[in-house]
């Protein structure tokens, strides 16, 4: 197996090196090397380390990797981590959250709970960071994460820091337009009081759900595919006979036809190649193009 090589000393007070497995850094648990790895001590030792990066280098940002697919070959330029160094997470206000992009979506869920504060409960269904929720407006049980979302602020490659809010961002359905070459860092979260006092009831009740309904038990990145308008992917999926489909340790997963899981043996390839299985299936029979919510990155092998 590919071990990392630490880099430099005395440059980033992060952890820095190259040859850095992807597998750790997903959920799918699958996948190729990155050139460079950077896991920034805080907010100031990335706003210092991405100037010293060349202006063509490549950069991928990452959190917890729970929706993403890294090609076997591995990802040419540098890989961001989040998940270390930016960690912040308090209350600044009445009802208002500071959640840094590497904070996990489950613990604001938790913190709001305990505050007392309602909204944030479907956070606690995403496997993900607020960095990539952020992203990618990640939603579930009917919430998504930019209906609470008074600001944020970006960094870009030179490493200046923007406050935006949240008017600023074109956002939709699983997808946000952001302005070229910027980041999400930190996030302004506002809750409203939970009058009743439910949201522990709530949140047990979602995960309670999510445990009935999907596989938690393999690796996989939760849902593959966005719903189409009016649909469900799963139910599409599912009509076409394909849950225990199959390619190498990659199969459809039984107990939910929108999940993808990695047996122990999968490669990237093979998830992807199932992902297109599913999408030629689907398309055939229901002429539904299915589009998928996984970031896949990276070089095939």
């Amino acid at each position: 197996m590919m071990t990392a090589t630490i880099l430099v000393s005395g440059g980033p007070r992060g952890r820095l090196v190259s040859g850095e497995p992807m597998a750790r850094h997903n959920s799918w648990r699958a996948g190729g090397a990155a050139d460079r790895y950077f896991e920034p001590a805080d907010i100031d030792d990335l706003a210092a380390f991405l100037p010293t990066l060349p202006a063509a280098e490549p950069i991928l940002w990452i959190g917890l990797g729970s929706n993403l697919l890294v090609r076997d070959g591995g990802i040419r330029g540098t890989v961001i981590n989040t998940t270390i160094g930016l960690g912040r997470c308090e209350w600044i206000g009445d009802g208002v959250l500071h959640a840094e992009a590497g904070v996990p979506c489950a613990k604001i869920a938790k913190l709001a709970s305990k505050a007392q504060r309602g909204g944030a409960e479907f956070l606690a269904g995403i496997p993900g960071s607020m960095g990539g929720a952020l992203a990618m407006n990640a939603g579930a049980f009917g919430g998504e994460t930019w209906d609470l979302v008074t600001r944020v602020e970006t960094i870009d490659r030179s490493g200046q820091r923007r406050w935006r809010g949240r008017a600023e961002f074109d956002i939709a359905y699983r997808q946000v337009r952001r302005p070229a070459g910027e980041w999400f860092i930190v996030a302004e979260l506002a809750f409203k009081p939970d009058r009743d006092r439910q949201g522990e009831a709530r949140i047990r009740d979602l995960l309670g759900r999510r445990a009935s309904t999907q596989p938690l038990g393999l690796p996989s990145c939760g849902s593959v595919f966005r719903n189409p308008p009016g649909d469900f992917a799963g139910r599409l999926i599912e009509a076409c006979g394909l849950k225990g489909e199959r390619i190498g340790g990659a199969a459809v997963a039984e107990r939910h036809a929108n999940f993808i899981v990695n047996d122990g043996k999968a490669t990237a390839a093979d998830i992807e190649s199932l992902i297109e299985r599913v999408r030629e299936k689907v398309r055939a029979a229901h002429g539904v193009e299915l589009v998928p919510e996984v970031c896949i990155v990276g070089e095939p092998a």
